[in-house]
């Protein structure tokens, strides 16, 4: 069976990469639980807001698995308590998020059952390079490589 991808395209060299993610976020269907916000910070940066009422720091783990930002979180139950009604379980749950390349984490706290996870995306560098093009039988190969030149994106943008 042959799959056709929106990127199954000769001008996309490269880009099989691409598959693989969407693949890994299909996958990953998620319930909803815990409900969380993204936002975007005016300087770039993102923040991820997971509400995690009830988790302490030490039932919560934030960890990056190849790309993918996960958290977890695993509650006890308090077998000492008897409860004549438990409205409030103890739930384990995954939540996952695939970051894009080059996507940092600056950080993770929790406040006010909130869990809030910053994320930096650095300003990126454009590379322009001059390929030489050498003729067959000799001519012109023995010349040097052009030097690669690196220009911030508000360089490139001019």
């Amino acid at each position: 069976m042959t799959r056709h991808l929106p990127f199954n395209s000769p001008f996309f060299l490269g880009f099989d990469e691409i598959e693989r993610v969407m693949d890994r976020v299909a996958k990953h269907g998620q319930d909803g639980y815990p409900p969380y916000n993204i936002e975007q910070l005016g300087d770039g940066s993102l923040r991820i807001i997971i509400a995690v009422a009830g988790f302490t720091r030490d039932d919560l783990s934030v960890t990056l698995e190849d790309n993918q930002l996960v958290v977890r979180g695993k509650q006890t139950d308090d077998t000492e308590r008897t409860y004549l009604h438990r409205g409030i379980a103890a739930r384990q749950f995954q939540r996952s998020f695939v970051l894009a390349d080059g996507i940092e984490i600056a950080g993770a706290g929790l406040e006010n059952g909130l869990l809030s996870i910053e994320l930096k995306r650095p300003r990126p560098t454009v590379a322009v390079k001059t390929i030489e093009i050498s003729a067959k039988g000799g001519k012109g190969g023995d010349k040097k490589a052009a030097p690669e030149i690196e220009l911030s994106a508000e360089d490139a943008a001019e």
